[in-house]
């Protein structure tokens, strides 16, 4: 999970000033409109931040083009900071109707963002003509922004979980680095030889703090074929056969091998503390996790590789998979909003262009090469385009990702009210890490009676 899904593992306090925040991004209609020339102007969030200057510098790049290409369109870019990856910031936009014309939000905003009343059914405007690309956008990422048969965003971005391994500690505990474990028994046999390399090495690490825990709880659940809330999504579901084997294999580890190390209650900077530091054999996670280890813990690209999620006898049923898109705010008028999809289509969905733009991103040493993000279905044309250029300008070993990509496991999306049940979760998944006399059937219990009375409230 990187930065820009930082909003999704972490619950954080309001920040001081949001008020100014709120003011800085706020716009008003008559801000936004055709101009008296006949330019369309459309207000665009979570420009890069200031920190981020060659990100930003790309992002300012492609508005120059997109404008020179579009000479009656007008992209006004605002930054809001970390605001984009803080959840009450969030909320409090759309509360405020602060949001700008196109907002950024995540696979598991959709319901708030209806509840808010602040988005534009898009559906009629949406397709071949204004997005090139539409065609071989992956149906399931359109169905996620989907609701009563209308769309409401557009996705950019989508990963899946799989799990993440050190090669280099691989070797060093006479694994092979080729044939990662495919089950929840072989990694919990390779965890075991990975720790008895001693040195304070954890075989495998897992999360479980800060809503992280309930996170990856989920993914392992679906790796079981289990699922976190009922059909009609009014009760909890994981309290099963397929949620105690999650935390069984996790007790085991911990307790039965100690294989996992004693430290425990991690958040997701803390395991890729040690991940980078050469301390960590196994994980799950999202093909950018490996930057994250790289460019903001210390690690090496060529140290990590990754496989498909384990099952429990064999392929996982599922993994977790999830993204984030662009919304459109409810008083644009039909021109704002075909501008800001042929912006959306420039910058986010063109193989080439914008995220895209692999020869760009190469000489600045982002990572080129990872099988994210994972946008366009396999076998369509914008996938094979995307496919030729990553391989073309890689500067990742794509070997590293290899069985990965090509042993996909279905990705089931996150569950409503994903955050707050993430965070009930967090405390099975503690308690079964930092006890070796918890009773899982009585934290199981405790879950499922929390986020029932979660749902309740909400129903």
């Amino acid at each position: 999970m990187d930065g820009s899904r930082l909003r999704k593992a972490a619950a954080f306090t309001l920040v001081a000033g949001l008020g100014l925040s709120l003011t800085a991004c706020s716009t008003k209609s008559d801000d936004a409109s055709s101009d008296a020339s006949g330019k369309v102007t459309i207000t665009v969030d979570c420009q890069p931040v200031g920190a981020q200057k060659e990100l930003l510098q790309n992002w300012n790049d492609d508005v120059a083009e997109f404008q020179k290409q579009n000479p009656d369109i007008v992209v006004k870019s605002v930054s809001v900071g970390e605001q984009c990856n803080n959840p009450p910031d969030f909320t409090a936009r759309l509360a405020g109707g602060t949001v700008t014309d196109l907002f950024y939000g995540y696979m598991t905003d959709l319901q708030q963002v209806l509840d808010s009343g602040q988005a534009k059914d898009i559906t009629d405007l949406v397709g071949k003509d204004s997005i090139p690309t539409w065609d071989s956008v992956d149906p399931a990422l359109k169905e996620v922004f989907t609701d009563g048969g209308k769309l409401y965003a557009v996705p950019v971005k989508n990963y899946s979980m799989g799990l993440v391994y050190n090669k280099v500690l691989f070797q060093q505990a006479g694994l092979d680095p080729n044939s990662p474990p495919k089950t929840w028994g072989e990694v919990r046999a390779a965890a075991k030889k990975i720790s008895a390399l001693g040195n304070g090495i954890a075989g495998y690490s897992e999360y479980s703090a800060g809503n992280t825990g309930g996170w990856h709880f989920t993914s392992l659940l679906y790796s079981q074929g289990g699922q976190v809330l009922s059909a009609d999504g009014k009760k909890a579901a994981f309290n099963d056969a397929a949620g105690k084997q999650v935390l069984q294999n996790l007790k085991d580890m911990r307790y039965g091998d100690n294989s996992m190390g004693d430290r425990q209650l991690l958040q997701w900077g803390d395991l890729l503390t040690n991940a980078g530091a050469g301390k960590v054999g196994m994980f799950i996670g999202a093909p950018d996790a490996t930057q994250a280890i790289v460019s903001q813990f210390q690690g090496k690209f060529q140290d990590w590789a990754m496989a498909p999620l384990p099952g429990q006898d064999g392929a996982a049923k599922g993994t977790l998979g999830g993204g984030e898109g662009y919304f459109f705010k409810k008083d644009l008028t039909p021109e704002q909003v075909k501008a800001g999809l042929k912006w959306i289509a420039y910058q986010k969905l063109t193989p080439g262009k914008g995220q895209f733009d692999y020869a760009r991103a190469k000489p600045q040493n982002y990572p080129v090469g990872l099988p994210q993000p994972l946008l366009f279905a396999n076998g369509s044309d914008a996938q094979k385009q995307e496919l030729e250029l990553r391989k073309a300008n890689a500067n990742v070993d794509t070997a590293n990702f290899a069985i990965f990509e090509a042993t996909p496991v279905p990705i089931k999306g996150e569950p409503r009210n994903a955050q707050a049940i993430y965070a009930v979760l967090d405390g099975a998944m503690s308690g079964v890490l930092t006890s070796p006399n918890s009773n899982i059937d009585a934290l199981l219990k405790t879950a499922e009676e929390k986020v029932n009375q979660l749902l309740a409230a909400e129903s």
